[in-house]
């Protein structure tokens, strides 16, 4: 940094070497002026109020002297000649980072000098200089892009659902009256084969009454009439019987068709039904399904067959383990997830329907085929994604990358850096927003020296 001085700030003053040295106080900067007596000091940062004294602001910077005919500080001017000899001042920049220049010294209209820009700064477009010490005052802290293996965490919510493979209703194909009814309360457990009411049809009757005609006429007229029996559902158990006794019998009952729990039961004594109505609405919750709902961004990361950890309110503290059977093809555009179905074993029952659950799904993305990076070291502005690289002591350099996946507090860089360089993680905003300064000076016309914070 020898030889440059920033504009606005007492940091450094030039020896008779040339080489810089640090400075605080009055005696070290009117020694450096070479001439000239001081009027006073001004605020480093522009504001207007004024000291004649030497003193700091309350970020610890020096305020600057000016000098009696001066119309800049010290430091504004060229810097001393150092080894290569005297730089050349191209222009003056606005301090601000509006796009305006001057060819001679000025000060905007908040009374900031304009920063000069030297002769061979804009070789690197974009690249930044902040001196050790405002590196401190701005708490910059870079880390290394490495290779590293991550894993990223998908939580989804849920409903618990019946399985729709497990679910049964009681839908006779028969006109006939409830006279008994064996199963007469919702949420009874009931077995397969077990008598679930007892009704009268005459049309059973009438069938029954056929068959035994039927029979006595011959083998295939008996079998006929024992098919159409067989047609609407009448149990194995009471075509034997008929067999066996050859007596038509007044009522039949009827059985469920599997093991499962009645969930709705419309069935009442007394009640006349048609064929198809539903009377019974009974499932097996065994096994349960888990539908959640996950953010589109955390889809790519869901596979069939899968491991899920599901978490209940009603259970705190117990972690079922259940696996990814199905992607739903669409997604919900107001909510913008898609729904994700998990099979939970529900051996004990103690999943029920509608039942509030939460989902925890480990997607392990393996070994990164790209670099690491901590996501704060991303600069993302939707159109643009970028990093800081240090170049050097106190130098810095924005870097276009492309990112891949985010997951552990890290992301994915697929290009754009490689393994071993360092970026900043930490007050890469404020670095990057000089940068744009300069780059913004630069699309104007102006070129963008190098500008060297102090």
């Amino acid at each position: 940094m020898a030889g440059t001085i920033a504009a606005g700030t007492p940091a450094f003053a030039q020896s008779a070497g040339g080489t810089g040295h640090a400075s605080h106080g009055a005696p070290a900067e009117a020694q450096s002026a070479g001439s000239g007596k001081i009027l006073y000091y001004r605020n480093p940062m522009g504001l207007s109020d004024t000291s004649p004294v030497p003193k700091k602001d309350s970020m610890g910077m020096d305020y600057v002297p000016v000098y009696e005919g001066k119309d800049t500080p010290a430091q504004a001017a060229t810097p001393a000649p150092n080894a290569a000899g005297p730089r050349k001042i191209q222009y003056y920049r606005n301090p601000m980072g509006l796009p305006d220049t001057s060819p001679v010294p000025k000060k905007d209209p908040m009374g900031m000098d304009y920063v000069p820009v030297y002769e061979g700064e804009d070789s690197a477009s974009g690249t930044v200089t902040i001196s050790p010490d405002k590196v401190q005052k701005l708490g910059v802290r870079t880390d290394t892009a490495t290779r590293r293996a991550i894993s990223r965490q998908v939580r989804a919510v849920g409903t618990v659902q019946v399985d729709e493979r497990r679910l049964f209703i009681v839908a006779p194909k028969f006109e006939a009256w409830i006279e008994r009814l064996l199963v007469d309360t919702t949420g009874d457990t009931v077995r397969k084969g077990q008598p679930l009411m007892e009704v009268y049809s005459p049309e059973l009757v009438l069938a029954q009454q056929e068959y035994l005609v039927a029979r006595q006429g011959g083998a295939q007229l008996a079998e006929a009439s024992l098919q159409r029996l067989r047609n609407l559902d009448v149990p194995e158990e009471e075509i034997e019987r008929l067999r066996k006794t050859g007596k038509a019998s007044r009522t039949l009952s009827y059985r469920a068709a599997a093991d499962g729990v009645v969930l709705e039961k419309s069935a009442v004594r007394g009640m006349r039904f048609m064929p198809g109505e539903a009377l019974y609405r009974i499932a097996d919750l065994s096994n349960v399904w888990l539908v959640a709902d996950v953010f589109e961004q955390d889809l790519g990361y869901v596979k069939l067959g899968q491991e899920v950890d599901v978490t209940v309110n009603s259970l705190p503290g117990r972690t079922f383990t259940g696996k990814v059977s199905f992607v739903y093809p669409t997604l919900t555009a107001e909510s913008r997830t898609g729904k994700v179905r998990v099979e939970l074993p529900n051996i004990d029952g103690l999943l029920k329907p509608n039942l509030y659950a939460t989902v925890h799904l480990n997607a392990d993305l393996g070994a990164m085929t790209g670099l690491a990076v901590p996501d704060s070291a991303l600069l993302d502005t939707g159109k643009r994604q970028a990093v800081l690289v240090e170049i050097g002591e106190g130098r810095y350099e924005p870097r276009d990358v492309k990112a891949g996946a985010r997951a552990d507090g890290f992301v994915q860089i697929l290009a754009g850096l490689e393994e071993g360089e360092r970026v900043v993680v930490r007050a890469n905003f404020l670095i990057d927003s000089e940068s744009n300064l300069r780059a913004a000076l630069s699309a104007f016309g102006g070129g963008g020296g190098q500008h060297q914070h102090q």
